[in-house]
C-alpha cells in the first residue's frame, strides 16, 4: 500500500517540479500567436477553451493502454509501478510535451512533418507510412476492444458493436472537432476520472493487500521484465501514438503558457489511471499468478475489467466503470483515424476545409481498419506494442534535435530517446511477431544500436547547432 501511495505522491510532484523544469527549458513564449487563430479553419484549427483541449487530449491518448497494458503489466509485480512513475515524468511527459509544443511552433505540423523538419526528409518518407500504419492499427485496435466490453454487458453482439463503434468513428473523422470531440469529450473525461478513482477508493476501502516494491520479476510464465514489460505498459508511461494526438489538439491551444497543464499534465494523469488499474489488477487476485490465470481465460484483459468492476463497486457502479473503460479505446479510436486522416491530407497537399476531399481519405481508411477488425485481437496488439514505442522513440529523438538546434539543454529528450531506442530494437529482435533471436544476441545488439544512435545524434548536434532551423 504503501509503494502504491508513494507512486502516486512522485507523479504529482513530478508534474510540478520536473514538468516546470520543461516547460522551462523549452522556453513558452505567452505573446505568441498559436496555429489556433493563425490558421483558423472552422474544421481543425478552432480555438477552445484549456479545460475542453485538457480533457479531449487524455481522452485521446488514453485508450486500451492505462488500463489493458497496466493490467497485463502488472503480470511483473511492482516493477510495474516503477516503470509508470519513472516513464511518465521522465519519458512519457517529455515526449507529449515536446510533441504537442513543437507541433504548435510548426503551424500544427503532425508527426511526420516534425520529424522531417529536425530528423531529415528521409526520416519523413518512413515515418509518413509508419505513422499512418500505427493510427490505422490503433483504430482497428481499439474498436475490437471496446466491442467485446460492450458486448459482454449487452444483448447485443460483437459485430453489432463493431458496425456501430466504425459509424461512430467515421463521424468523428469528418466533422469538424467542435462538433462532436469538443462537446462530448468533457463529459467522458469526468466519467472516466471519477470511474477510475471509484476502483482506486473501493480497492483500498475493501483492504486488497496491494505488493510493495520488490526487485523480483513475479511473472509466472518467467516473461524477462527487460524489454518486455516497457513495451506491454505503454500508454501510462510512454507511448508514440500520443505523439499522433498532440498536434490535434495543439491545432486548438490558445496560449502556449497551457501547454504544460494540457500535454505534460495529461500525461501524468494517465500515469495515476495506470497505476490504480495495475494495483487493482496485482492485488485483487491475490498476486501474479492469480492475474496470470484471468487473464490466461478466453475473456483476457476485458474479462479482468468486468470482473474487477463488478465485484469492487457492485452492478451500478460495476457497469459505470466499464463503460467508462470503453469510453477510453473509443474517444483514442476516433481521433486515430482523424490524426491518419490530416497526416495523409498533409502528404497529398490536400486541404480539409471541403467535405468531399475529407470523404476522399476517409472512406479507404475506415475499409482497412474494417478489415483489422476481423484479424485475432491479440496479433494486432502485439503489432501496435511494438510500432507504438518504435514512433515515441522517434518522437524523443525530434524533440532532442529541435533542442538542440535552438541550443537548448537536450538531455531531457536525448536520454528517454536513448533508452526508448534500447526497448524498441531490443524488443523487435526476439519478439515471436519479430526475429526471434535469443536474448543473448537480442540484449547487446539492442544496446549497441541504441549507443550507436547516440553517437550519431551527438556528432550531428554541434551541425544542428550551426544551422538552427526557424518556426515558421
Amino acid at each position: 500500500m504503501i509503494t502504491f501511495f508513494a507512486s502516486i505522491i512522485i507523479l504529482i510532484l513530478g508534474y510540478f517540479i520536473y514538468g516546470s523544469l520543461v516547460e522551462k527549458i523549452f522556453g513558452v513564449d505567452e505573446n505568441r500567436t498559436t496555429p489556433a487563430y493563425t490558421k483558423q479553419d472552422g474544421v481543425d484549427y478552432v480555438p477552445m477553451d484549456w479545460k475542453n483541449n485538457s480533457l479531449i487530449q487524455l481522452l485521446n491518448i488514453a485508450g486500451l493502454g492505462p488500463i489493458y497494458g497496466a493490467i497485463q503489466g502488472a503480470l511483473w509485480g511492482p516493477w510495474a509501478f516503477i516503470w509508470i512513475v519513472l516513464g511518465g515524468i521522465f519519458a512519457g511527459g517529455v515526449h507529449d510535451y515536446l510533441s504537442g509544443m513543437i507541433s504548435i511552433r510548426n503551424n500544427g505540423a503532425n508527426v511526420p512533418a516534425m520529424v522531417g523538419r529536425y530528423l531529415g526528409k528521409g526520416m519523413q518518407k518512413f515515418v509518413n507510412i509508419f505513422s499512418i500504419l500505427l493510427l490505422i492499427l490503433v483504430g482497428a485496435t481499439f474498436t475490437t476492444g471496446p466491442a467485446s466490453l460492450l458486448a459482454s454487458i449487452t444483448p447485443l453482439s460483437l459485430t453489432v458493436w463493431v458496425l456501430i463503434i466504425i459509424a461512430y468513428y467515421f463521424l468523428a473523422t469528418i466533422l469538424p472537432i467542435d462538433k462532436i470531440i469538443g462537446r462530448i469529450y468533457p463529459f467522458f473525461g469526468a466519467l472516466l476520472i471519477v470511474m477510475a478513482l471509484g476502483v482506486g477508493i473501493a480497492m483500498v476501502y475493501n483492504g486488497y493487500p496491494i505488493p510493495e516494491i520488490t526487485l523480483a520479476n513475479l511473472n509466472p510464465t518467467g516473461a524477462p521484465i527487460w524489454p518486455l514489460l516497457f513495451v506491454t505498459i505503454a500508454c501510462g508511461a510512454i507511448s508514440g501514438f500520443h505523439a499522433t494526438q498532440s498536434p490535434l489538439v495543439a491545432r486548438c491551444t490558445k496560449n502556449e503558457k497551457e501547454g504544460r497543464f494540457i500535454f505534460y499534465g495529461m500525461m501524468i494523469a494517465e500515469s495515476i489511471i495506470a497505476m490504480i488499474w495495475a494495483a487493482a489488477a496485482m492485488s485483487f487476485y491475490g498476486g501474479t499468478p492469480g492475474l496470470g490465470a484471468a487473464l490466461a481465460s478466453p475473456a483476457g484483459p476485458s474479462g479482468v475489467v468486468k470482473e474487477v468492476s463488478m465485484k469492487l463497486l457492485g452492478p451500478i457502479g460495476g457497469t459505470l466503470t466499464v463503460l467508462g473503460v470503453v469510453v477510453l479505446p473509443i474517444t483514442s479510436g476516433d481521433t486515430a483515424f482523424r490524426g491518419a486522416r490530416l497526416t495523409i491530407a498533409e502528404i497529398l497537399n490536400m486541404d480539409q476545409i471541403k467535405p468531399l476531399k475529407r470523404y476522399m481519405i476517409a472512406v479507404p481508411l475506415f475499409i482497412i481498419g474494417f478489415t483489422l477488425t476481423q484479424i485475432n485481437f491479440s496479433i494486432i496488439w502485439r503489432y501496435f506494442a511494438w510500432s507504438n514505442q518504435t514512433l515515441a522513440m522517434i518522437m524523443l529523438w525530434t524533440g532532442a534535435a529541435y533542442l538542440a538546434r535552438e541550443k537548448k539543454f537536450h538531455w531531457i529528450a536525448t536520454i528517454p530517446a536513448t533508452f526508448m531506442t534500447a526497448v524498441s530494437i531490443t524488443y523487435i529482435l526476439m519478439a515471436p511477431e519479430g526475429l526471434k533471436l535469443s536474448t543473448s544476441i537480442a540484449y547487446p545488439v539492442g544496446l549497441a544500436v541504441a549507443c550507436i544512435a547516440f553517437i550519431i545524434f551527438m556528432v550531428s548536434t554541434y551541425r544542428m547547432v550551426s544551422q538552427p532551423v526557424y518556426e515558421e
